[in-house]
């Protein structure tokens, strides 16, 4: 028999001290968005302070939304059944801790280690946040309105993490971009715990550990795969996570099937209203993602910003974000979910598109326009698919559909990461191949220097302060070859919002159309849920 146990705060439009709850929901959320950003500003100063190759860099990169991404589906779970603001409360307060292992790591193995952690601590707090906001706010435009506020502040912390890493960079160390999220998520910490209600709406059915395990297990080896497949000597390893994907993937479908309280209910994620903006949430999210990861270190690297310059560099895409929140939520209450995605998949592409013509004499003027354009077409694209997620699935799953939207920034922002960071390698790797083969000493570079000049940009620059007679030559080949690697992964990310918005275009319906299906699923659901309890 399934029941939900209801608290008193859940049965009006909205809870008592909305504001304050909202506020306190928000800022959690904040604190995750905050904790994937801050690393893709500090990489140059990780890469110089440990030498580290691109591959290691790429994985401190995707380590939190790895994290994240893998624990989410299985926390959400937990999370319903025995208590979302209880689950919040505990990622908050391991936030904290993750944060100060990730700034004082001595290798960086352990800091890709405290990275996934943080994740996994992010994972506790993350999916909590939408599925309180679902469960407290009735159906209808406040709970849009709250939505929207949420997607796009949370989604703006990419940013404000990357300005806010940039200034600690700038008079302190390389572990100081790690410490931001500290002070945050105490705060968040002390305000969930006083403003927040307990026990809304939640599942008393029994928890799928199994489906969770797989689930985790899954997730984790198709961004691992994704991330080492394109790298320099690794491509073994990655086909072999990526085939352990395809088997783990099949294990959970039939343990979804099989199971009588399955995680994962795949008659509701089959539903059109469902799969379709979690996939396109997916991919605009991790463009936007992929787009701030190597956006970094173009500027830093090819363009020669500082840090704070580099933090700087991308707050278009965070006046976007902002600017365009609410302006989705309007266009998707008189339009739809289809219409609005749309309109966001135009602005992403435009801004990818945009990013192709970056060089080594880029005025800021492109960067801008570049990372405004992306911010803003991310605003819009996310708010439908958030508010599709939560309308199609029961309220007693609300989880599942926390999880999936949460997926769609952690899962999409970790394969983008992962992908464009790989291609962005791989790249690198060749264009410094051919120019040595090119090179009139090329039989005099050995094979030592060979990897080293191709594992990284900050590498490549070591390798320059070791043979100074040549130290020209090298620079100018890192940096060819960066333009190179960056030119690919950009082409690679545009690719993906024309397949994104293809799916959008063809498989979303109509406003009249979404409307009846929505009404559809609640009635079903209704009938379900009658059923079960008869």
């Amino acid at each position: 028999m399934t029941q939900t146990r209801e608290g008193g705060a859940g049965l009006g439009t909205v809870p008592p001290r909305a504001p304050l709850v909202l506020t306190a929901l928000i800022l959690a959320a904040l604190v995750c968005n905050i904790n994937l950003a801050a690393a893709n500003v500090a990489l140059p100063d990780v890469g110089d302070a440990f030498g580290a190759s691109q591959t290691a860099l790429n994985l401190v990169a995707v380590g939190c939304g790895l994290g994240l991404a893998m624990s989410v589906l299985y926390l959400g779970a937990l999370a319903d059944r025995y208590g979302r603001k209880q689950l919040l409360l505990l990622g908050l307060a391991l936030t904290v801790v993750a944060s100060f292992l990730s700034a004082f790591s001595p290798s960086i193995e352990m800091l890709i280690a405290a990275r996934i952690f943080t994740g996994i601590a992010a994972g506790m707090a993350f999916p909590t946040t939408l599925s309180l906001i679902t469960a407290l706010w009735a159906q209808g435009p406040k709970r849009t309105v709250a939505i929207a506020l949420w997607s796009g502040v949370s989604a703006t912390a990419a940013v404000i993490g990357s300005v806010l890493a940039g200034l600690l960079l700038t008079i302190w160390w390389w572990g100081s971009a790690f410490l931001l999220a500290a002070p945050i998520a105490a705060t968040a910490l002390v305000l969930v715990a006083i403003v927040v209600p307990s026990h809304v709406k939640e599942s008393d059915d029994p928890v799928d550990h199994l489906g969770g395990i797989l689930a985790t297990l899954a997730i984790a080896a198709l961004v691992l795969g994704v991330s080492l497949v394109f790298a320099p000597g690794q491509t073994v390893l990655g086909l072999s996570l990526l085939g352990a994907t395809v088997v783990l993937l099949a294990l959970f479908a039939w343990r979804q099937v099989a199971a009588r309280h399955p995680i994962y209910e795949l008659r509701v994620a089959g539903r059109r209203m469902f799969w379709v903006p979690a996939t396109g949430g997916t991919i605009v999210f991790g463009s936007l993602m992929g787009a701030m990861f190597v956006g970094q270190q173009f500027l830093q690297n090819i363009l020669g910003y500082t840090t704070l310059e580099a933090g700087l560099a991308v707050v278009p895409a965070a006046v976007g974000l902002l600017i365009c929140a609410p302006l989705s939520a309007r266009l998707l209450t008189a339009r739809g979910s289809r219409a609005t995605m749309l309109v966001g998949y135009a602005l992403v592409l435009l801004g990818f598109l945009t990013t192709l013509l970056w060089g080594e004499s880029t005025p800021y003027v492109l960067v801008g326009a570049g990372f405004l354009f992306i911010g803003s077409g991310a605003a819009f694209a996310m708010t439908p698919a958030s508010r599709a997620l939560t309308e199609s699935t029961p309220i007693r799953r609300v989880g599942m559909a926390s999880a999936t939207s949460d997926l769609q920034r952690d899962l999409g922002g970790s394969i983008m990461q992962a992908l464009l960071g790989a291609v962005l390698a791989a790249g690198f790797a060749a264009s410094f191949a051919r120019q040595i083969a090119a090179s009139a000493e090329a039989q005099t570079v050995s094979a030592e220097v060979t990897q080293a000049l191709q594992a990284s940009y900050a590498s490549a620059l070591r390798v320059a302060e070791q043979y100074p007679q040549y130290a020209t030559q090298i620079t100018q080949g890192a940096t060819q070859s960066l333009l190179d690697g960056a030119f690919f992964a950009y082409l690679i990310g545009a690719v993906a919002i024309s397949i994104g918005a293809a799916v959008v275009a063809i498989f979303l319906p109509g406003f009249a159309r979404e409307q009846e299906l929505v009404a559809g699923y609640t009635r079903a659901d209704d009938a379900s849920t009658a059923g079960r309890t008869s």
